[in-house]
């Protein structure tokens, strides 16, 4: 297994609202290493949602630093950022996963194509692995909130990333789903990639290896 690893060192995120100033993130540092799962929970506002978008590349930090296998991302362009997670990131948002005006199918081949592996996985079977094979051919506003989270699912998984950054992949789905995404996340992990997860879902921090519980942007345990 290769020994790939993400980490996070004192990160500090915050926005201005109005005259004031809100710290979304306080010095949080954190570390996921290849067939790890990290879940993160914490109260709405807790700052999970930013943490995970600096984890990402999506969003850069104010201060601290982001790093992938060693590699800083966090002080880059976001050119260079979106080609690293092209390459080697999966990102599983709350909303917007999927474009509208392509199919389940085509949003996977285009993650694929962005992503430019030479060995990408099988579509058909990722698909078919969450259930939703029948419904590769599906527009986005053709699908349920289910089906929704598990398509968006299976295109962050398109490129076999090294690092899988989802942001509450279970909020909308019954147990028996939540079980099918949570033996995926599982399934990765072992196969070597670093997973980290935002969740409310006790499920879901149950069957991580780890739980770091944000508060007021501070890891609090």
């Amino acid at each position: 297994m290769t020994k790939h690893r993400l980490e996070a060192q004192e990160l500090y995120r915050f926005f201005h609202t109005g005259d004031e100033e809100v710290l979304a993130l306080r010095g949080v540092s954190l570390a996921a290493d290849a067939g790890e799962t990290v879940a993160v929970v914490g109260p709405s506002g807790s700052g999970k949602s930013t943490l995970l978008a600096c984890l990402a590349g999506l969003d850069r930090p104010d201060g601290g630093t982001v790093r992938i296998d060693g590699l800083p991302i966090s002080r880059r362009s976001e050119a260079e950022r979106a080609a690293i997670r092209a390459r080697s990131v999966g990102v599983v948002y709350q909303a917007d996963n999927l474009i509208s005006h392509l199919t389940v199918d085509g949003s996977v081949a285009l993650a694929q194509r962005l992503g430019g592996s030479t060995r990408p996985p099988n579509r058909r079977d990722l698909l078919d692995r969450l259930g939703i094979g029948r419904r590769a051919r599906a527009y986005p506003a053709q699908l349920s909130g289910g089906e929704a989270v598990r398509a968006a699912l299976v295109v962050a998984l398109a490129n076999d990333p090294v690092v899988l950054v989802a942001d509450e992949p279970t909020g909308e789905l019954d147990s028996s789903t939540e079980r099918q995404v949570l033996d995926l996340l599982q399934d990765r992990a072992e196969a070597g990639m670093a997973v980290v997860v935002a969740t409310h879902s006790e499920a879901v921090a149950a069957a991580a290896h780890r739980v770091v519980r944000l508060g007021d942007g501070m890891v609090t345990a």
